[in-house]
């Protein structure tokens, strides 16, 4: 019987992020388990576009994925394959359209014949993925929904472009999957799936016994961060809270962009870690906080796996009103500065081990293990 629920399969899957850049997503947590018994190739993103040349982060991001296709096809030591494919970002162009149909076409057929690939299932996560998906042989095409895609900040492309490539996915795939509570509410398919997020639980509920060194003499009281820093936070919360609580300390861990530059005494950026690394930070941190805006639509749509694992360590939890989290017990949610302060107050003052007992509850049995069972099941099944 499959561990995972799928065997001997080739499976594509086409992410929204780069297997080497980011912090794990659902895609990476399950397809390395799948990898176990499949042979997989992990596609980095087929960015939605070019930045616009206003974007702060502009240089960032194309230095960034020129480093990446530098890659194009490696072997990861998780045992799948992972590809960077060349393409050309400029979407909105029609002309460009149709040449990055054929780029993506000719280079992910090589890589299906350099390791071995036959009518794969695909796995898409990115509209985008359709230039290269259309000209595919495949066994089974599934589409997953992460995020509100036609509202990325990120992307100078037309909305009107990223929703058209959204559609042709949802009326082709065989399965549609929301990992989100508010995009699947909204879902009106017929052939629509629920695909949760979920935790490395053991990961983030161990104490490694001494904290990172770099975080150990900031003083208490500490909130912290973990995961990407770019427009969708709350740049002015963080701020105003900063100094109007100047013995509270904020703590950011992960890749910071240029759309949020806050500096304060009380503020420290320690940059990305390895993800083997993150309980020597964890330990040292006494409020897990989600300074998201709450005024931007993409924002709204979102299901932040790094809750689950602030959670999955007992410590209070205080969030921006995410859709995605608004009945989950144990969390403490805020709107504007002065709910933000009185949440942070009560959880340094009340929080209880009953409390802690109840945030670690609620996520314990939602792990990656028991997500990539359930997807890999029911992918078995459509076969």
């Amino acid at each position: 019987m499959a561990e995972f629920g799928i065997r001997g399969e080739s499976i594509i899957c086409f992410a929204g992020e780069d297997w080497w850049y980011h912090h794990p997503h659902s895609k990476n947590h399950i397809l390395k388990r799948f990898a176990k018994e499949n042979l997989v190739l992990f596609v980095n993103s087929i960015t939605l576009g070019m930045p616009s040349f206003s974007n702060p982060d502009f240089i960032l991001k194309i230095r960034r994925k020129l480093k990446s296709y530098a890659r194009w096809l490696k072997k990861a030591p998780e045992g799948l394959w992972v590809m960077s494919p060349v393409s050309i970002p400029f979407y909105g162009n029609p002309f460009f359209r149709a040449l990055n149909r054929v780029l993506l076409s000719l280079q992910l057929k090589t890589a299906m014949k350099i390791i071995g690939m036959h009518r794969p299932v695909i796995w898409a996560a990115n509209p985008f993925a359709m230039f290269a998906v259309q000209s595919l042989p495949r066994k089974l095409l599934v589409y997953q929904v992460s995020d509100k895609y036609d509202s990325n900040e990120d992307s100078a492309v037309s909305p009107d472009v990223i929703r058209e490539a959204d559609r042709w996915f949802k009326q082709n795939a065989a399965l549609v999957m929301y990992s989100g509570r508010k995009l699947f509410a909204e879902a009106t398919e017929d052939h629509r799936y629920f695909l949760e997020q979920a935790v490395d639980f053991e990961h983030f509920n161990c104490d490694p016994g001494q904290d990172a060194p770099e975080i150990a003499g900031i003083p208490h009281p500490v909130l912290g961060y973990l995961g990407l820093m770019d427009f969708i936070m709350d740049g002015e919360l963080v701020r105003e809270v900063s100094r109007l609580r100047p013995d509270w300390h904020w703590v950011f861990v992960g890749m910071r962009s240029n759309h949020f530059r806050v500096e304060a005494p009380n503020v420290h950026f320690l940059g990305p870690k390895p993800y083997g690394e993150l309980p020597y930070y964890l330990r040292h941190i006494d409020v897990f906080v989600l300074p998201w805006r709450i005024d931007n639509t993409f924002t709204s749509y979102g299901s932040a796996i790094k809750v689950k694992e602030y959670l999955a360590t007992g410590k209070p939890v205080v969030i921006a009103p995410l859709y995605e989290y608004l009945e989950t017990p144990g969390i403490r949610i805020y709107r504007g500065v002065d709910e933000f302060i009185a949440a942070v107050e009560d959880a340094l003052c009340h929080d209880t081990p009953a409390m802690s007992a109840v945030r670690q509850q609620s996520v314990r049995a939602a792990t990656w293990d028991v997500r990539a069972r359930q997807i890999g099941q029911k992918l078995t099944e459509m076969c």
